[in-house]
């Protein structure tokens, strides 16, 4: 089984992601994929140098995310051709290694952990969509503590992505993170077990 883990920022998607590794699931970040994605020599790499120059690549041939963010920033269209280009790089890798992961191990749960799932389209690649909750005061609040943000800053950039209450919504299984972690925890359990995972 593949699920798809996604959530809003801040709301403890790495957490809910790390309690169903230490149950036994094999994860695939696509965070992670994206960075793997614009090492030296990677495609995707030559893409955005070719597209944006050398000012976005140190000397030592790695990407420059502050100078490439600083022109994709205000500008909507640069910013959707990176994205042509990074997109289709980050999912492709990951498809490669869930099928690798179900290749090894066919009755493990695979997870794999999307910030924008809903955003770019990617319901239907998975068995099951899983949500990590916490209403958006909450959201507001732990962002502009844990990134140190102004109000202003952590509105905008939850504003970035789909709201949370549609994603809840959307979702086959919610995991309300608005509580402690041992109750994180028991809803983390409860869907181990309801899936026959032990």
């Amino acid at each position: 089984m593949k699920i798809g883990l996604t959530g809003g920022i801040a709301t403890g998607k790495s957490t809910v992601a790390a309690m169903l590794v230490e149950r036994g699931a094999m994860l695939v970040d696509a965070d992670q994929v994206a960075r793997e994605v614009v090492m030296p020599g990677e495609p995707a790499l030559e893409a955005v140098a070719s597209l944006f120059g050398q000012a976005v690549i140190h000397t030592d041939g790695t990407l420059d995310r502050k100078a490439l963010g600083g022109i994709v920033f205000n500008n909507t269209e640069l910013l959707e051709r990176l994205e042509g280009i990074l997109h289709p790089a980050i999912r492709s890798r990951m498809q490669k290694r869930i099928r690798e992961y179900e290749e090894q191990n066919p009755h493990q749960l695979v997870v794999a952990d999307i910030p924008l799932l809903y955003e770019t389209g990617q319901v239907e690649l998975y068995d099951g969509i899983m949500v990590v909750y916490v209403p958006q005061q909450l959201q507001l609040k732990r962002l502009m503590e844990r990134n140190g943000l102004a109000e202003e800053e952590a509105v905008r950039r939850i504003g970035l992505q789909m709201d949370i209450e549609q994603k809840r919504n959307r979702a086959d299984w919610v995991i309300d993170n608005s509580g402690s972690l041992e109750e994180t925890r028991r809803q983390v359990d409860d869907f181990w077990k309801s899936k026959g995972l032990l």
